[in-house]
């Protein structure tokens, strides 16, 4: 099962909730904000720092801004940020682990187009997109839509 973890998830929450607010942001008002537990915000914001997707200033108006729009953010980058590259095997260009096997393994390579795909698809969609639930058509599931109301005739009045 392909699983991002949970700091990427806050990432996510995280960027979105410093987007909606104006001037620099703490990591206890993104907390309070949020629900995410205040040290685990800190951790986030620290990391995503060290990505440069947000920017921090210090000191008594201190706090945390983003370098960039939601819609100029993938999600691949925040991902890569918190997570390290995506590599879905050992095996694959890019993996920080190395395969025990890939001297003789004959799926060696195989692997490199669907993590291909899937870096593709995560890159094609920003956080704006999802903020607004705006995902591409292409990667749109279709809606199921609800079926149409079954409305009687009208009853004639009395007369």
């Amino acid at each position: 099962m392909l699983r991002l973890s949970k700091l990427t998830d806050y990432a996510v929450v995280v960027l979105v909730r410093l987007s909606g607010m104006e001037g620099v942001q703490t990591s206890p008002g993104i907390a309070a904000a949020t629900g995410i537990p205040e040290p685990t915000v800190a951790k986030v914001l620290k990391i995503l720092a060290g990505s440069n997707l947000v920017s921090s200033q210090r000191g008594a108006r201190g706090g945390y801004r983003l370098n960039r729009r939601l819609a100029d953010i993938p999600v691949a980058d925040v991902i890569a940020a918190i997570d390290g590259p995506i590599a879905l095997t050992a095996c694959v260009d890019g993996s920080l682990t190395e395969c025990e096997s890939i001297c003789v393994c004959p799926m060696r390579g195989r692997w490199d187009p669907v993590n291909n795909a899937i870096q593709a698809a995560l890159s094609s969609i920003s956080l704006a997109d999802m903020q607004d639930s705006a995902i591409p058509a292409s990667l749109r599931v279709p809606a199921v839509r609800p079926p149409a109301r079954f409305a009687p005739p009208p009853i004639p009045a009395a007369e």
